[in-house]
């Protein structure tokens, strides 16, 4: 528990530890030891918020020479007492720690009163308690390579329907929980078909699938969705999020680039499932790859996706070490979930990642022959060196996934090695003009030693290093995060900190099961979306009871499935989706939909291409969110009230917040009005009844049948709009001309504004841009 959170998170973090000992314990249990002490699950947490502050690795924080970060340093005699010792394994009594620990004398007890951290006599118990068992140390669990276990045993053999149910299941029995019934056939459709397209299921597959009485009708329907292009769209959301993608290079000037042809190669890759270990391998170095084609070095872009200054008078030196800083800080955070940038000044005060490692870790992504300054914002072009062109005859030859309309070549940045090795230093303080000794390529050896004969000496040894399946982080952070694409929480909540500072799994056998049957299936990316989906887990009601909200308020037992707004662009494909407005073209430059007036202008310099928003048109306003034009210094207002990231660094996980700004957005937002105008046009023109195509609509929007007195609110309610507009036709007009769309002309104004006006408002229901 972190002293900073906010008191109701403090005890809703209380109630789920407890929880989640209770499960530990019941692990401990089943091998016959009821009172079996972990290190990583009940000392470490402990000692890491309280004490490696000014006790771990960070040499130049530490104090009286005491490190509790390692097993030699913490049996070993002190420094300055070599008659004592931190820790005598049986002894508590005469364990220096637990002494201070437990010491009554405010002059004396630690941590120090001063420093406003104290321990609970629960916690001085069980360090007592390790310290008697033996004070038996581990490395940090997220850096001892993950073994499968066997199953746990369950009671109910009936529930599971994968090896997933089981590692559930153990935890839910154990806390006295039930899993929740299936969810109805209409929200799990809803729910499946979001999470793996983004995109509602059409009409026609709802019927389907409602009146497909087959065992495996939900498997084909699952098949049927991965199959779908809008699958790769779906997973590049996220990736573009991880890889900081923009259209814009960022700082002041913030001027034009093109890297949307990688976007393309992202959806391609998850499209044609490539494997993870592959997936990255190119990212970070298809440029080194024997005889690289040139869609291995188009992957490559994911290297430069961070922002470049165009500002005159920058000192060239200073920028093109923040590019380096900032490649590195990404690796980290993307591949490892470690927070590498905080060694960046001085060793990691938590995790055993120091200066140096740092240091030699930016030494990969160091020897890339780049300025800091390339022209200015009137000269520089769309991608600065080193770069590639693409050509129209190459998008038809070989890189056909990428959608490219006109004829000129698109220049893309991508990564490239300099002919002969740059020297890379320790900055001292981090500081660009203050060098200190210099440093070999290399990696945290608590992680995984790094050896450049076996691996390689540049970056393809760095991602030789990272797909190893020695390598304890990799899988476990990529499976953690899909599983926190579908749960909206992973196993490890903090899915961008699995160091010492982060939170331990709450299933922890169950992560690195997944983990290792990642590595065992060739790190096959569909398969583990569809061994998650197809669970009975995931395919529980999100119906909460009063004992389930008490017991576990956070669901971190999973005993229900979550209810989880929808993600600011696929927020956007609900509606033009639902309404027929969303073309389905994949890939191409982003485009600039709707917005307010005088964002850019109000924070740009006023230079440049990008200095003015000039909206696009015609079939360019119904592109998916995905395809939004991102300038890093005014992001789509629309995206960014629904938390979307301004793609400033790489971002594994968004914030989910409800604001008032947000009900705002969904009435007042021209695309959203548009989609219901647009529908309700539609709709008048088939041969329908109003309560058909009132309930044609609801179910089109919310994706299942309505129940009656919603039905009979929104008839109502269409009624009263009818007699409102009918007093005043111009108002009507007035209402329905919303968008560019063009309006159909032999409508009745009268009857389009009341449909407009209830489709409107079946928008602005909470269920429909929710996924329960």
């Amino acid at each position: 528990m972190k002293i900073s959170f906010p008191v109701v998170k403090s005890i809703f973090l209380i109630i789920a530890t407890e929880i989640i000992s209770s499960q530990c314990h019941r692990s401990n249990s089943l091998s016959g030891n009821t009172d079996s002490v972990d290190f990583n699950l009940r000392i470490r947490p402990i000692l890491s918020d309280r004490c490696f502050k000014c006790h771990g690795p960070d040499a130049k924080q530490r104090k009286a020479n005491l490190r509790l970060d390692t097993r030699e340093r913490v049996y070993a005699a002190l420094k300055d007492n070599p008659s004592q010792h931190a820790i005598v394994p049986g002894k508590p009594d005469a364990s220096f720690v637990y002494l201070r620990i437990s010491s009554k004398d405010t002059s004396e007890v630690m941590p120090p009163v001063r420093s406003n951290l104290k321990l609970k006599a629960e916690e001085i118990a069980v360090i007592k308690k390790w310290i008697y068992q033996g004070a038996k140390y581990k490395p940090h669990w997220a850096f001892i390579p993950p073994q499968k276990k066997p199953l746990p045993k369950v009671d109910d053999a009936k529930w599971p329907r994968s090896e997933i149910d089981y590692f559930v299941l153990a935890a839910l029995e154990n806390a006295n929980l039930q899993p929740n019934q299936e969810a109805d056939r209409e929200r799990l459709l809803k729910r499946v078909s979001l999470d793996l397209t983004g995109l509602p299921p059409s009409l026609s597959l709802q019927n389907e699938f409602i009146k497909n009485d087959a065992e495996d009708a939900y498997e084909k329907t699952v098949d049927h969705l991965l199959a779908q292009p809008q699958f790769g769209e779906k997973m590049a959301v996220h990736w573009m999020d991880v890889a900081r993608y923009a259209d814009s290079h960022g700082y002041q000037d913030d001027g034009l680039r093109t890297m949307w042809p990688w976007r393309d190669w992202v959806i391609h890759a998850f499209n044609e499932n490539y494997p993870y270990d592959k997936f990255i391998t190119w990212q970070l170095a298809g440029d080194l790859l024997a005889n690289p084609t040139k869609e291995q070095l188009l992957a490559t872009g994911f290297n430069r996706n961070h922002k470049i200054t165009q500002e005159g008078g920058v000192i060239d030196e200073e920028y093109r070490i923040e590019y380096v800083t900032d490649r590195t800080n990404t690796f980290g955070k993307a591949f490892l979930a470690l927070t590498f940038e905080c060694a960046k000044c001085h060793d990691h005060k938590y995790d055993p990642i120091k200066q140096k490692d740092y240091y030699s870790t930016f030494a990969f992504f160091n020897q890339v022959p780049e300025k800091g300054l390339v022209g200015d914002i009137t000269l520089a072009s769309l991608a600065d060196p080193p770069k590639i062109k693409i050509s129209t005859d190459e998008v038809n030859k070989i890189l056909s996934f990428i959608n490219k309309k006109d004829t000129a070549a698109v220049e893309v940045m991508v990564m490239q090695d300099k002919p002969t090795k740059r020297s890379t230093h320790v900055l001292k303080r981090g500081v660009y003009d203050a060098p200190g000794d210099v440093v070999k390529i290399g990696l945290p050896v608590a992680i995984l030693a790094f050896d450049s004969l076996k691996y390689g000496n540049n970056r393809l040894g760095l991602a030789n290093w990272l797909v190893d399946k020695k390598n304890p982080l990799t899988a476990r952070v990529f499976v953690n995060r899909i599983w926190q694409e579908f749960f909206g929480r992973g196993l490890v909540k903090t899915s961008g900190d699995f160091g010492m500072q982060g939170e331990m799994p709450s299933h922890p056998q169950l992560l690195d099961w997944l983990a290792v049957d990642f590595m065992e299936n060739g790190w096959n990316i569909k398969r583990l979306v569809k061994q998650i989906v197809m669970s009975s887990t995931y395919r529980q009601s999100s119906v909460v009871s009063q004992e389930k909200l008490k017991t576990d308020p956070e669901n971190i037992l999973l005993s229900r499935s979550p209810r989880l707004r929808m993600t600011a662009e696929n927020i956007r494909d609900l509606a033009l989706a639902s309404s027929g407005l969303l073309v389905k073209e994949i890939g191409g430059p982003s485009v600039k939909p709707y917005q307010p007036k005088g964002i850019w202008e109000s924070s740009t310099s006023g230079r440049g291409v990008l200095a003015r928003y000039v909206q696009d048109h015609d079939e360019k306003l119904y592109r998916r969110g995905l395809y939004s034009f991102i300038k890093r210094t005014a992001p789509p207002p629309g995206l960014l009230v629904f938390d979307a990231s301004n793609r400033d660094q790489c971002e594994v996980k968004r914030m989910r917040t409800n604001t008032p700004l947000q009900s705002l957005v969904l009435m007042n937002d021209p695309m959203i009005l548009e989609s219901a105008r647009v529908f309700a046009e539609r709709l008048l023109e088939e041969k329908s009844s109003v309560n058909e195509k009132i309930e044609k609509a609801f179910r089109s929007i919310v994706c299942r049948q309505p129940k009656k007195e919603e039905f009979d609110i929104l008839i109502s309610y269409f009624n009263d709009e009818i007699k409102l507009f009918s007093q005043s036709k111009k108002k009507a007009n007035q209402f329905i001309n919303a968008g560019e769309y063009p309006q159909k002309k032999t409508q009745d104004v009268i009857i389009v504004a009341a449909l407009m006006q209830v489709i409107h408002t079946i928008y602005n229901m909470e269920e429909s841009i929710t996924k329960t």
